[in-house]
């Protein structure tokens, strides 16, 4: 064989080593499909601007994600009213999604944010490619907020048609949580549509502090959500993991789709 062949052989394999070694230390990633998210915040005056670090860290991945604050809570406190109710809540919500022409959404709801996206999913199921429930309640047709947090709204302030939670702190700088109108507590939610029944939901338990699994299982949302075969998966953290483990949960929030 002669020297020119041996080299352009040699070559041809260096090359072929390179290659492989390089496909070796660099594997495609196989999870590499980008997703439309929808998160919709909790209650108790929440907003879209308390999600802007999972919306970051999502975005970095590659992801397109809306965080819209719902009517008369964040930056839309101003336009709170006494008429304000959960389908006004809803409506935010599935407006979003025809007027941005949204299609396979994966719908994300905080807290109080699973009635509103319920109420969504039972009005659009064609728009929604995947629902996840963060903490947040799973309702029956019918439910109301009244129904899921008496305890707690009972603890409340009412005043001019507003809901003041315990917690709040009205005279602090913004950003912070404001008074949310009663009637998104009130009213009730439609989950009545077999479509949306049939839509692919995981539901997310925070394991807060202190909490065992087991205690956690007890809640009836946990067993709604079992008895219609969603896929439950839990998080330990407290209940507003979006500021407390922001890199945690919006690692799950990637995956949860692809699974």
């Amino acid at each position: 064989m002669s020297t020119w062949c041996s080299s352009r052989i040699a070559a041809i394999f260096l090359i072929l080593c390179i290659t492989s070694f390089s496909t070796g230390a660099n594997p495609p990633d196989v999870n590499n499909k980008k997703y439309v998210y929808v998160i919709v915040h909790g209650g108790g005056g929440g907003g879209g601007w308390s999600w802007k670090s999972i919306d970051r860290l999502l975005t970095l991945k590659g992801h397109t994600v809306y965080r819209p604050t719902l009517t008369g809570l964040g930056e839309r406190v101003h336009l709170a009213s006494p008429d304000t109710d959960l389908t006004t809540h809803i409506n935010d919500i599935a407006n979003l999604i025809r007027f941005e022409n949204l299609n396979n959404v994966v719908l994300v709801g905080h807290s109080y944010g699973g009635m509103v996206i319920t109420g969504v999913m039972n009005a659009m199921p064609e728009r929604i490619g995947h629902a996840i429930f963060l903490d947040a309640p799973a309702p029956d047709d019918g439910m109301a907020g009244v129904d899921i947090w008496k305890s707690l709204i009972g603890k409340s302030h009412i005043e001019d048609g507003k809901l003041y939670f315990p917690w709040l702190i009205v005279d602090s700088p913004y950003p912070h949580e404001v008074p949310q109108p009663i009637k998104t507590f009130t009213e009730p939610v439609s989950y009545n549509n077999p479509e949306a029944m049939d839509l692919p939901v995981t539901f997310v338990a925070f394991v807060h502090p202190g909490q065992t699994i087991a205690q956690r299982a007890l809640d009836p949302s946990w067993k709604r959500a079992a008895s219609r075969n969603w896929l439950i998966r839990t998080f330990n953290s407290d209940h507003n993991a979006n500021a407390s483990h922001p890199e945690e949960l919006a690692k799950l929030l990637d995956e949860i789709p692809a699974n």
